[in-house]
């Protein structure tokens, strides 16, 4: 945790949908990490390494972002697999400077409902240029908002009848 830089609000937090599908529907979608630009309003695209078609722990990626002010800022982060558990959860870290930066994870758990889906985000480490930019952009807001579209596009996705364009 970041504690030490007394910016608390910005080291984690999380988000959950209750979603009409199966915990493996779910984890299927989240984990094709090539599909992640289809859910999250940041990331535009991610490109796997070494081969890898099914996520498995410890592959690795490059995701391409978007996003601050007026979806100006582009860049690009390596990551790794951390848990890759069908149907209860998927993990990954991005990496900035060479160093661990924020994991991402998904908790899937049934309910009468379907699957309840926990999206959350830890910050380990960012560099101190980042920092400055954490209160006038407010990342944290951000992040929020961005895990409130994601679920609400995988729920969409998870929910439409088999073969429809949401489902692709």
């Amino acid at each position: 945790m970041l504690a030490s830089n007394g910016r608390w609000w910005l080291t984690q937090d999380s988000r959950q949908a209750v979603i009409s599908a199966s915990p493996d529907r779910i984890y299927q979608l989240v984990s094709d990490l090539p599909r992640m630009g289809q859910w999250s309003p940041e990331c535009e695209r991610v490109e796997w390494l070494g081969g890898t078609t099914v996520a498995a722990e410890g592959d690795r990626f490059v995701g391409h972002n978007r996003g601050g002010p007026f979806g100006m800022m582009r860049w690009s982060r390596r990551g790794r697999v951390l848990a890759a558990d069908p149907g209860r959860e998927f993990a990954f870290v991005t990496e900035e400077g060479g160093r661990e930066s924020t994991v991402w994870r998904y908790r899937f758990e049934t309910v009468e409902e379907g699957t309840r889906v926990t999206e959350s985000y830890e910050v380990r480490w960012i560099p101190a240029w980042a920092r400055l930019l954490d209160i006038p952009t407010n990342r944290h807001r951000e992040l929020h908002e961005a895990m409130g579209c994601t679920l609400g596009r995988l729920k969409t996705a998870a929910e439409a009848p088999a073969g429809s364009p949401a489902q692709r």
